[in-house]
């Protein structure tokens, strides 16, 4: 099952990698990821692909700690509304919990487990992938940026007790210990953050509890994320849509594989992507036709169709009138959104 993460995580990238050497956006297609989603921090896109980036650019750049040099300019705003609820939260320890309960709706495939004793509380870092353990790079900017976040809530000047990390040590330990501040042991049983118990009870003093409830009521109403590839690619279609890019070939570069990949395990699931286009189609085209300044010209192009006359087709077969007929009321009765028999395209 493929991972995806928020493009936000790659927001400091393209600063990064030319300040190493690298042209951000050559190193970007050679692991087959989205140009356009460097505008557009919202926009789900692969883990796979986010890790593949990250590795390649530290082996070409020569850049050890890349991982850390993306955590170092990442903070709160990278997590979007995560982020949000984190920073709102009234104590260090409450901030903590609510950025573990919630991280999955940034990144689906993090987990962040904290466990307490009377004198120590250890943040432990999880994140899922084919090799028994995640590389090294996305290691140091997942954890650098939970250390970043932990952090922010005190002031620069809070330090962890420890620092684990399961990989072997790099060549310069020292960068390590300057950007964790404390002692960071290598060869770890696995990769955490352990800090004071006392911490925990650190109040936050531009916390405010009410926008803290009212946002946690809203990333509750979305954070169950899709599990199965059909929701997946429906997610990513959704995405598109919106921006008026969106083809297959487009869907396949957020998860950092070919449109064979995509149409295959569609199929498997019983739906075709053209199923998947067509629904979120509909649900759309009806929030754009309900402007009347709006030119279908424009919707059209967006939709990604070839011509407004093939939307009007389109349109017409789907909802059993024309669309000037569905903005004077008329509402006949439309098409499913989706057939749950559909095969592959």
């Amino acid at each position: 099952m493929a991972d995806l993460i928020r493009s936000a995580g790659l927001s400091y990238y393209p600063e990064v990698a030319r300040s190493v050497g690298l042209d951000p956006r050559q190193m970007m297609r050679r692991v087959r990821l989205p140009l356009a989603c460097l505008d557009r921090p919202d926009t789900p896109i692969a883990v796979t692909g986010l890790r593949r980036l990250l590795e390649l650019s530290a082996e070409v750049s020569g850049a050890e700690d890349f991982g850390l040099r993306l955590a170092e300019r990442g903070g709160l705003t990278n997590f979007g509304g995560v982020g949000l609820i984190v920073r709102e939260q009234a104590t260090v320890g409450e901030a903590i919990e609510a950025f573990s309960h919630f991280i999955h709706v940034h990144h689906d495939g993090m987990r962040l487990d904290v466990a307490r004793d009377r004198q120590t509380v250890t943040v432990r870092l999880h994140l899922r992938g084919r090799q028994p353990t995640a590389r090294r790079q996305s290691i140091d900017m997942t954890l650098g940026s939970v250390h970043r976040i932990i952090q922010s809530l005190f002031g620069s000047d809070w330090r962890p007790q420890e620092v684990h990390l399961h990989y072997p040590p790099p060549h310069d330990r020292r960068r390590y210990r300057e950007f964790f501040g404390c002692r960071v042991i290598f060869n770890a049983e696995d990769d955490a953050i352990l800090l004071s118990a006392h911490d925990m009870e650190r109040r936050i003093p531009s916390a405010h509890p009410m926008i803290a409830s009212y946002l946690r009521k809203r990333i509750e109403a979305i954070e169950t994320r899709p599990a199965s590839w059909e929701e997946k690619v429906d997610e990513v279609v959704r995405s598109l849509l919106a921006t008026g890019d969106c083809t297959v070939e487009r869907v396949a570069e957020h998860f950092a594989c070919t449109r064979r990949t995509i149409h295959r395990h569609l199929a498997e699931a019983g739906i075709s992507f053209s199923a998947i286009l067509d629904a979120q189609r509909g649900d759309l085209v009806i929030r754009l036709i309900e402007d009347p300044d709006r030119p279908l010209a424009d919707i059209a192009m967006q939709l990604g169709f070839s011509a407004q006359s093939a939307m009007a087709r389109w349109f017409r077969g789907r909802f059993g009138c024309t669309i000037s007929a569905w903005r004077k009321g008329v509402r006949p009765l439309a098409k499913p959104a989706r057939a749950p028999s559909a095969t592959a395209a």
